[in-house]
């Protein structure tokens, strides 16, 4: 019995093996003939797979929008003509009661006027494309080339990031110049754009603004000068002052009160220009030679380029002679 078992089991293998060979012969034969579909399907595979994918990044841009998408159809184009001067000005808002809170000196608080400057010069620095800035009293304009892309141009990013450079700075740099005034409330300023198409209408603009600076303050050096000194209520000065000129103003401040005008600060008479200028900063440096154990302290200047503030005549053309790069269209 046990040696007809064994033959059976012997009897099995065979068969076994004969099976499996044949089945491998049988795919080693038909192996050519199976790789060429084997690589189309493949390929097929691949198409599909990126026709899919691609349908699916067009269904997520698209997805990606909202119905509610359509309001912004209702947008203005506020782009800029090309070519021109673009003009912002800013106004400080209300700054007759915000001058009373803080006790501005009367009729003009150096202190309030450099911080306006300083404010100014940040905004050249930090923005693009500022060619000239003019300020007086509260308000500041300032004069972006003619070829600026900046923001596409757009007015309202033009106003707004000036107003808000502006604004966050007098804020940010006020302890600097009222030590001893704190900021009660936070300022405001409101501003506006305006396109000036050539060299000559930029011009008379900031003429404009200069001369109204210099009738506001005379009328201001007589109206306090009558108030302060010769003891009227603002009620009275003004009363006195109707109806008056240039001329009368300046005979009242020179026959009451010993004031030649023309002798006052040309940064209220003139408020202040702000151009670009190379400015050399001298900067402490620590240099250590090699064979040095501590370092020197030497000086080092270095030349930059900076708004520089100016107190003079833009009316004329001196100012414009003198200064040719401001209306270069290529500077």
């Amino acid at each position: 019995m046990l040696t007809f078992a064994k033959a059976r089991a012997a009897t099995k293998k065979r068969k076994n093996f004969r099976g499996r060979a044949s089945r491998l012969f049988l795919f080693a034969g038909r192996g050519a003939d199976m790789w060429p579909i084997c690589n189309v399907k493949i390929r097929d595979c691949l198409a599909i797979t990126s026709v899919t994918l691609k349908q699916s990044l067009k269904l997520g841009a698209t997805m990606a929008k909202s119905k509610f998408e359509y309001v912004r159809d209702f947008e203005a184009d506020d782009t800029c003509l090309a070519h021109c001067w673009v003009v912002v000005r800013l106004d400080g808002r209300n700054f007759h009661r915000f001058s009373e809170k803080h006790n501005f000196a009367k009729p003009n608080d150096s202190r309030a006027l450099h911080l306006m400057t300083k404010c100014a010069q940040t905004v050249m620095e930090e923005l693009e494309d500022i060619v000239i800035a003019y300020g007086q009293s509260d308000e500041y304009s300032f004069v972006f080339k003619r070829k600026s892309n900046w923001f596409k141009r757009r007015a309202s990013k033009f106003m707004t990031h000036v107003a808000s450079q502006f604004a966050s700075s007098y804020v940010f740099y006020w302890r600097d110049y009222f030590e001893d005034q704190p900021l009660l409330y936070p300022p405001g300023f409101d501003g506006r754009v305006v396109v000036y198409p050539n060299n000559q209408t930029l011009k008379d603009y900031l003429s404009w603004r200069q001369a109204d600076c210099h009738i506001n303050n005379l009328y201001n050096t007589v109206f306090w000068a009558l108030v302060q000194q010769s003891g009227l209520t603002p009620v009275q000065a003004q009363g006195r002052l109707q109806g008056t000129l240039a001329a009368d103003k300046n005979e009242i401040l020179f026959s009451e009160f010993n004031i030649n005008y023309n002798n006052e600060p040309p940064l209220y008479r003139k408020g202040t220009v702000l151009i670009w200028q190379k400015v050399g900063e001298v900067t402490t440096k620590e240099v250590k030679l090699p064979a040095e154990m501590e370092g020197k302290k030497i000086a080092v200047t270095r030349t930059r380029t900076k708004p520089v503030p100016l107190h003079c005549d833009i009316i004329g053309d001196a100012f414009w002679k003198e200064h040719p790069e401001i209306l270069d269209e290529d500077s």
